[in-house]
């Protein structure tokens, strides 16, 4: 089991690393089409290349060299002998972004996914849970860009991002806060890849199979990629959020975890539609203003509380100064005993917890000089957070929560 584990951390680090450079392509070219796209210029009326059927072009300098990038109104007079496709730059990230779910949550379900005090569900369930919403995801919003509000892009816009906050809630109330987040993020990106699969590559081949029969190609095609290259474009700067926050339990362990991501996302949004407003050519100081308006007040509202007032909401009753009399600091010898019973099955140099070959980001709690070294994480983690023990597999209950914490605000000794 033990080089099983290991096997799996090495399958993890590697595909993680192909999501990452097939990612960075993907959005890189997303970000590059749509700037060019608002940057184009159009050419002068009567000159040669309004007489091409040219809409627009620039000149950039980069690599020590000229580039001259023309776009076409609708298709150049001759179908070009090469041509050059993005797919599989989405492709292999969707692909990628899937078997990372496999190998980090679908493995390992029980520890990733499923926290017994959100719903008692089995692993299988879980599953079907987070698989579900990645299908039903594309399938709401598919349908809403075909119906009569794909045509009003500014309510279709309200819409689209009502259904993500309303699936994030519906997602943390089945499944850990860390899983229903990469969950959301997993749908949003599904939108994105079945954009290009069912609607921009072959809007496309439409396009080429048409001049290759001599006909004009119909420009509905086009107008329905652009469309939903626009909307990828809106899409990943929550979805590369997402992609990190499995390193931030400050938001996915929350209360309101789904709100906080609402208000995240909604704020990464606003800071895209700056650029994008930006590179045709308008500045509007107020998107991003208000996108960083939103992030300050996220970070205001979760801000951890003093020592004991986040030992008092461990416990959940009493006030903070009445919690600091009624919960005395314990001996280390019950604090450790409490951490080896909760936390050391994952935190050691030799993890017991099934899926697990090293301890999570490396912190280990098996000797009392590493739980001082470490005291300031468990605290955080355990009892501000209560992000860990992950889906409190090891059912750590409030009381030994609200010990650990007073240990820490009496000095951790």
């Amino acid at each position: 089991m033990e080089l099983l584990a290991y096997g799996v951390d090495w399958l993890n680090l590697l595909v993680r690393w192909l999501h990452l450079i097939t990612g960075i392509a993907w959005i890189g070219a997303s970000f590059y089409f749509v700037w060019l796209d608002n940057s184009i210029r159009p050419p002068k009326p009567g000159s040669d290349l309004a007489k091409k059927g040219v809409s627009g072009e620039l000149w950039a300098v980069h690599g020590g060299g000229f580039y001259n990038p023309q776009k076409y109104l609708v298709s150049p007079a001759e179908l070009p002998s090469d041509l050059h496709w993005f797919k599989w730059e989405a492709y292999a990230t969707w692909l990628s972004g899937f078997s990372l779910l496999f190998i980090v949550y679908y493995f390992n379900a029980s520890a990733m996914m499923i926290d017994k005090s959100v719903a008692d569900l089995s692993q299988g369930q879980a599953i079907a849970v987070g698989l579900g919403s990645l299908l039903f995801g594309w399938i709401v919003y598919d349908a809403l860009c075909r119906s009569p509000l794909g045509k009003r892009e500014g309510l279709l816009a309200v819409v689209m991002y009502v259904f993500i906050v309303a699936m994030a809630y519906v997602l943390t109330h089945f499944l850990s806060g860390r899983a229903a987040y990469i969950h959301v993020g997993a749908m949003i990106g599904t939108m994105m890849v079945g954009n290009v699969l069912m609607l921009i590559i072959p809007g496309q081949r439409k396009l080429v199979q048409a001049m290759e029969r001599g006909e004009s190609p119909d420009p509905i095609h086009g107008k329905k990629a652009k469309q939903r290259s626009v909307h990828n474009n809106y899409f990943t700067l929550p979805v590369l959020l997402i992609m990190i926050s499995n390193h931030y339990a400050m938001t996915y362990s929350h209360a309101y975890s789904w709100a906080l991501l609402g208000a995240i996302i909604a704020a990464g949004v606003l800071i895209r539609h700056f650029f994008n407003l930006r590179h045709h050519g308008r500045t509007a100081w107020g998107f991003p203003a208000a996108g960083c308006a939103i992030l300050l007040a996220v970070a205001i509202v979760i801000a951890p509380r003093p020592a004991a007032q986040a030992a008092q909401i461990a416990q959940g009753g009493v006030s903070g100064d009445e919690h600091a009399a009624a919960v005395a600091a314990p001996e280390f010898g019950r604090v450790q005993a409490i951490i080896n019973q909760r936390c050391v099955s994952c935190h050691s140099a030799t993890p017991t917890q099934p899926g697990f070959a090293t301890a999570p980001a490396g912190i280990m709690l098996n000797t009392p000089e590493l739980i001082h070294q470490n005291a300031a994480k468990v605290n955080q983690q355990a009892v501000v957070l209560k992000a860990m023990p992950i889906g409190n597999m090891t059912n750590i209950t409030p009381e030994e929560r609200a010990e650990l914490g007073a240990w820490f605000a009496a000095g951790a000794n």
